[in-house]
């Protein structure tokens, strides 16, 4: 039997500075850790002004999470205890886990013409696995699958599964999914989950309805922490729905 799952939240993310001057909006953050377990974080760090994000985020510890970095536009220059060092650039993930502890420094340089754009999600790791071994994956743009999911819909799979295709990331602890999905006007993306899993979507440029219930509860931004429930449930770019 196949549930639809409701809209719970919508939320504007918020903006904030984080490492040594890295200005960026939170999606999720430390008020909404009980509601999106096993998710600690979502920063979203587009930017047009370098003096905004050059500065990055030098050498800091992690432990008994994973983070999850995804770049849309520009590069980011990485460098960890492991001695693995690289650089992510547009279209690229950058999947660590901290386990035991890991040390590591992330550099936004952004493209040509000073754009910088991506994300960084934070996984909680099970108590059972907060002490394993530290390790660093890295996928290229040209590793990540892209789909068709119906007219008007392309799905890149980092975790995940759509239509038969697998993303690259598998062995995760938290058996996470991760897709990137654009759609044309008009279109509808349909895709079954774990009833047992946390979901949450966050528009990143556009704006869409949420839920196929032909009058549902929704939201509109009307400040900074205050919604306006009306029968239009369009949901603008910057949000995260839950």
């Amino acid at each position: 039997m196949v549930i639809s799952r409701k809209i719970r939240k919508v939320m504007r993310s918020r903006p904030t500075v984080e490492g040594a001057g890295v200005h960026l909006r939170r999606a999720i953050g430390a008020s909404e850790i009980n509601e999106f377990d096993p998710f600690l974080l979502l920063d979203d760090f587009r930017s047009d002004n370098p003096k905004c994000y050059l500065k990055g985020f030098p050498w800091h510890p992690h432990r008994g999470i994973e983070t999850i970095t995804y770049v849309l536009r520009g590069k980011v220059e990485h460098g960890d205890s492991l001695e693995n060092r690289g650089v992510i650039a547009e279209g690229d993930v950058q999947w660590m886990t901290a386990g035991s502890g890991i040390i590591h420094q992330e550099m936004p340089k952004g493209d040509d013409s000073g754009h910088m754009g991506g994300f960084q999600l934070w996984a909680n790791l099970p108590a059972s696995h907060k002490m394993m071994d530290p390790r660093y994956r890295g996928l290229t743009a040209g590793q990540i699958p892209v789909v068709s999911a119906g007219n008007g819909v392309t799905v890149r799979i980092i975790s995940g599964e759509i239509n038969g295709t697998k993303g690259p990331v598998t062995d995760i602890v938290t058996d996470p999914e991760y897709l990137d999905v654009s759609l044309d006007a008009g279109s509808q993306f349909i895709h079954p989950t774990k009833a047992d899993h946390t979901v949450f979507a966050y528009v990143i440029e556009g704006e869409g309805y949420f839920c196929e219930e032909r009058n549902p509860f929704t939201y509109q931004m009307q400040g900074e922490n205050y919604f306006d429930m009306e029968r239009r449930s369009i949901i603008v770019s910057n949000s995260l729905v839950s």
